[in-house]
């Protein structure tokens, strides 16, 4: 049973950013209060903090968290570090995808995993999911969270599940068909991917009866290019989500596309200016810094997501909740500076994706010797690439190498699209 109503949760969106800040700081307190005596990782860290902290402001002054902190073994089993409870009190096992390094192996309790739901129900408002969808789930099922929280938050509201573990693509596609779901939900790559089955197999996707889908696991939901190609095949509505395993599902999609909303009534969200490492200005890219609000049983307390961001909080919405426009831009350790140009993958897409005889792509970055350097392989049906190299050094004021590659031979997925390869650590590592 869900514990909060549709009104409630517009309450919530709509709370101004003093009594917001009022909500946030009694839920902070409360969570330290209840985690430091028990949760190891914390007491170290935070044992010497006075509380009840007295302002918001107080949490610039705790330290930060790192995801290189929770993968340390704490003594109960390769598990994330920061546990509160004894390992009996957790009943969901997840690991992230793994594509930055070792998989992070993060536990649950009942509680937490009902937080989990309570906080997906924004997204599925946002995607105007009710009882009567039909949602169609296309990922994996394995240990990789996934939409396994967006499963059980759709059968709370009362919608039919349809689950895709261990299918084909184009399984799936027929499934989609069959069972006349109206939504979908799958990374933006994946939703790309079965349209491009479908439509090889003479499946209209754009007749099929989903008019709904839901992103998450990469940037391209709120890139607007990538947007519309999605949209356009499908004949339906995309709503973005962002989301991790070891912090929650912090994000959903503004109504207007404009970007992701930060769900400030569970999380905390701070801006570090990439320039000084202080707080950024409103409307500068910044790193997002989360703390958990209603996680104990592994929370975290202002963890370094990554994640670059532009946090616009006067941005004339119903939603009071702060905006990044643009979504999730890039990750920290993504971003490029090509000839004193700062560039984030994201960029890139946008211009490739505003063509549509780019089937897919693929970025390489490479050292030569202190400059990094681009190079893109493309599968274009009309094969001629120098038009687009044209365009990104239009406007990027860069020259990038594009080459094509045959249709269809670069890598697909159903999960997160391997779409940039950076060689930059390895030729470093190698030197």
């Amino acid at each position: 049973m869900l514990r909060t109503s549709p009104e409630q949760r517009r309450f919530c969106e709509r709370l101004d950013r003093d009594a917001l800040r009022e909500h946030q700081l009694e839920r902070l307190n409360a969570l330290l209060s209840a985690i430091v005596p028990h949760n190891r990782f914390y007491a170290e860290k935070l044992g010497h903090v006075e509380l009840p902290l007295q302002s918001l402001d107080a949490l610039s002054e705790l330290p930060f968290t790192f995801k290189d902190e929770l993968l340390t073994i704490n003594g109960s089993g390769d598990f994330a570090a920061n546990c509160s409870f004894p390992l009996e009190r957790y009943v969901r096992y997840h690991q992230t995808s793994g594509t930055r390094g070792r998989p992070l192996a993060v536990l649950d309790t009942a509680d937490d995993w009902q937080w989990w739901i309570e906080c997906w129900q924004y997204v599925l408002d946002a995607a105007e999911i009710g009882p009567e969808d039909r949602i169609a789930l296309a990922f994996s099922f394995g240990p990789f969270i996934g939409f396994w929280s967006a499963h059980d938050a759709a059968v709370a509201r009362g919608a039919m599940v349809i689950p895709s573990g261990g299918m084909s693509t184009l399984a799936r596609v027929e499934m989609i068909r069959n069972c006349r779901a109206t939504a979908l939900f799958c990374t933006p790559s994946y939703a790309m991917r079965l349209a491009e089955v479908a439509v090889e197999n003479r499946i209209d996707p754009a007749s099929l009866e989903v008019r709904r889908i839901v992103v998450a696991g990469e940037p391209g939901g709120s890139i607007p290019a990538l947007r519309k190609r999605i949209e356009t095949a499908w004949n339906a509505r995309l709503i973005d989500h962002a989301g991790a395993s070891e912090v929650g599902p912090w994000g959903h999609s503004d109504p207007a596309g404009r970007g992701l909303h930060v769900l400030e009534t569970e999380f905390i969200a701070e801006f570090l200016s990439l320039s000084t490492g202080g707080p950024a200005e409103e409307g500068e890219v910044s790193e997002l810094v989360l703390t958990t609000l209603g996680r104990y049983g592994s929370p975290v307390v202002r963890y370094r997501t990554g994640d670059l961001v532009k946090p616009i909080f006067n941005h004339g919405g119903a939603k009071q909740f702060v905006l990044l426009e643009g979504g999730v831009l890039g990750r920290a350790d993504d971003m490029l500076i090509v000839r004193g140009v700062n560039i984030f993958p994201s960029s890139l897409e946008q211009i490739l994706r505003s063509f549509p005889e780019v089937v897919d792509f693929r970025t390489t970055c490479r050292k030569n010797g202190a400059l990094d350097v681009l190079s893109i392989e493309i599968e274009d049906r009309l094969e001629k690439p120098d038009r687009i190299a044209r365009e990104m050094n239009l406007r990027l004021g860069l020259k990038v190498e594009v080459r094509c590659v045959p249709l269809g031979s670069l890598p697909r997925s159903d999960g997160k699209g391997q779409r940039f390869i950076d060689l930059r650590q390895l030729q470093a590592g190698s030197k």
